[in-house]
């Protein structure tokens, strides 16, 4: 893959790396390992409807940091494939993952080929 292609690449990565960070602080603390986010349990009173709100907000924050985690550990992993000189290299057939592909989806560890049949397993 063309160098300049792979240096844009990483700025994207780099810089959703830095949003995603932000987005997680935003409703969490950090946890006791680095790069451990946990969801604060939201405080809205202490009538029923109240703490209904509040177990809810709380089950929408955990999945969104579920979500955002994954993405951050797949962002760091192309990060270090990138340092490694193995990005864009899918982890199932070993081939090249496309270009447009890691162009629109830059943290993406597998070929659509092999994404596709991972799915409809």
């Amino acid at each position: 893959m063309d160098t300049q292609i792979i240096e844009r690449i990483k700025k994207d990565l780099l810089e959703r790396r830095d949003q995603i960070t932000a987005e997680l602080f935003k409703f969490s603390k950090s946890g006791q390992i680095k790069g451990e986010f946990v969801s604060d349990f939201p405080s809205f009173g202490d009538q029923a409807d109240e703490n209904a709100q509040e177990v809810d907000q709380y089950t929408t924050d955990i999945e969104t940091e579920r979500v955002l985690e994954s993405t951050l550990k797949d962002i760091n992993s192309s990060l270090n494939a990138i340092k490694k000189g193995t990005y864009g290299i899918c982890k199932y057939c070993h081939q090249e993952i496309e270009e447009k592909r890691l162009l629109i989806r830059p943290f993406s560890s597998s070929c659509v080929k092999c994404k596709n049949k991972l799915q409809s397993a």
